[in-house]
């Protein structure tokens, strides 16, 4: 039968709404279904953008396993203690292994480089010491460092370190690898008159008695060392020009001081290596060679610069670089040069 369009009955209407509906509810379900699966974080606009897996809306929900630990960051690597961002931050030491004993035909530890410092009397607290060196309290070494090169010296010869106690006593409590250092001086006239007979070498003549102070002066070290309890294969000497106890003008006379000084540590058991810089060292000592290993200084100017000074032109006694320094945050850093230092036990004691 004909009549006008025909028209949904009202009952038809309700069922296509409620249609249309149940699909739009069927595609709600299904899109949270999905997010309780694993997507939450795409679900409500939360995005892990930091190494912590936090985002700007908060913790992140995932529950995958971490594949390995976060990357450090500039603002992570200048720690609170002065690391800096200059050396990449060492695990905290006091946890860390000891350096195994080495078996025939391998060394403790692979080549490479090994970051490290020295302290001596600027470390000790304030007031302590001579008067021309008067200790400063300035901080000790970061975590950053594996091994610390004590000073035995309050800053001339025969006058010690006067807290090297309490450092050798922080070295162990970190269970750090530790190594000695002392600086040399010019004698007095008082000093050459006392010492220049105590020695191995000719006192009637004047560089054999200034040879006996050096050789002297090495076995007044040594006993520090004992007393204190520092254990070290080495000891560095340390030449360059000392506020208040000048060098003389006459180089050789000042490397005959220098000289025996090696051989009062080499009768005394351990072995030397020389800190300096061809400047410094050639002021002191003029033409002087040893091919004795080498510590270089490159002050403020970094990390890069300390490892380049490894190098062979930056030699200054004819000996190969062994240990690296340069200054960053107020302390004396130190990196052993890569390739030198195979076994750190040939260098460095572990406490």
């Amino acid at each position: 039968m004909h009549g006008g369009p025909l028209r949904p009955r009202p009952d038809r209407r309700i069922y296509d709404r409620w249609v249309r509906g149940s699909v739009r509810g069927a595609a709600s379900l299904v899109a949270l279904l999905g997010c309780l699966v694993g997507l939450l974080s795409a679900c409500d606009g939360t995005t892990a953008t930091s190494p912590e897996g936090r985002g700007p809306s908060g913790p992140s929900t995932s529950t995958s396993p971490p594949t390995g630990p976060p990357a450090a960051t500039a603002t992570q690597a200048a720690t609170p203690d002065g690391n800096g961002d200059t050396v990449p931050p060492l695990p905290d030491l006091t946890r860390s292994p000891t350096v195994p004993v080495p078996t025939a035909g391998r060394s403790a530890t692979p080549a490479g480089r090994t970051f490290g410092a020295d302290s001596s009397w600027p470390q000790c607290p304030k007031g302590m010491g001579i008067p021309q060196k008067r200790t400063e309290g300035r901080p000790m070494p970061t975590s950053a460092a594996r091994f610390v090169v004590l000073g035995l010296t309050n800053g001339v010869s025969f006058v010690a370190n006067p807290c090297l106690a309490d450092q050798v006593q922080w070295v162990k409590d970190r269970h750090l690898l530790a190594a000695a250092y002392a600086v040399v001086s010019y004698p007095d006239a008082t000093t050459l008159q006392q010492q220049r007979e105590r020695g191995p070498f000719p006192a009637g003549t004047r560089l054999g008695g200034l040879r006996n102070v050096g050789y002297r002066a090495a076995l007044f070290n040594l006993d520090t060392m004992r007393r204190t309890g520092l254990q070290s294969p080495v000891v560095w000497i340390d030449v360059e020009p000392v506020t208040g106890f000048d060098w003389s003008a006459d180089v050789t006379a000042n490397a005959a001081v220098v000289q025996g000084m090696e051989r009062g540590y080499r009768d005394g058991g351990v072995r030397i290596g020389y800190y300096s810089i061809g400047s410094l060292w050639t002021r002191v000592v003029g033409p002087l060679r040893t091919g004795a290993p080498e510590w270089r200084p490159a002050g403020a100017r970094g990390l890069g610069e300390a490892l380049r000074r490894c190098g062979a032109d930056w030699s200054f006694g004819g000996g190969p670089g062994v240990i690296g320094q340069w200054i960053e945050d107020g302390r004396d850093r130190d990196v052993t040069c890569p390739g030198a230092v195979p076994d750190l036990r040939s260098w460095f004691h572990q406490y």
